[in-house]
């Protein structure tokens, strides 16, 4: 499909589009301030827009050096199967090819549902034997 009316955008992506697109997918999203910062401390974020509605979004943390982290991998469900997953991820490694350390490799994960892996392995992700632990940690 060609994407010519969809318009791309880096690092613009704000809290209130983050949290409308994720729950277009996710349900309920996280609170705006929480969202603030976490935008605020994202190495890189890229959204995509069709016309003035937001449509995809991915985000990459990381350190620069060792380790690049892809999070939170939406596309809106009426624009799936429309290449714009694909379009995301080959934007965050273009980031990393360009901002990695040269003669280097680099450890790039993500966390992906059962059904989204071979999506993920069509870039050359693979999985392994670790388990994803995660906990949901109360602040009061």
């Amino acid at each position: 499909m060609e994407n010519t009316e969809l318009i791309v955008k880096y690092n613009e992506l704000t809290a209130e589009e983050f949290i409308l697109l994720w729950e277009t997918v996710w349900g309920q999203g996280p609170t705006l301030e929480q969202t603030k910062l976490a935008m605020e401390h994202t190495l890189f974020r890229v959204s995509v827009f069709d016309g003035d509605k937001i449509v995809a979004m991915a985000r990459m943390n990381g350190d620069m050096g060792l380790d690049y982290y892809i999070k939170d991998v939406i596309v809106r469900p009426e624009y799936q199967g429309r290449g714009i997953g694909r379009m995301l991820i080959d934007e965050l490694l273009k980031f990393i090819s360009e901002n990695g350390v040269k003669g280097t490799d680099i450890f790039v994960e993500l966390c992906a549902m059962p059904d989204k892996i071979p999506f993920y392995e069509k870039f050359g992700f693979s999985a392994n034997e670790a388990q994803r632990l995660r906990m949901m940690y109360p602040i009061r």
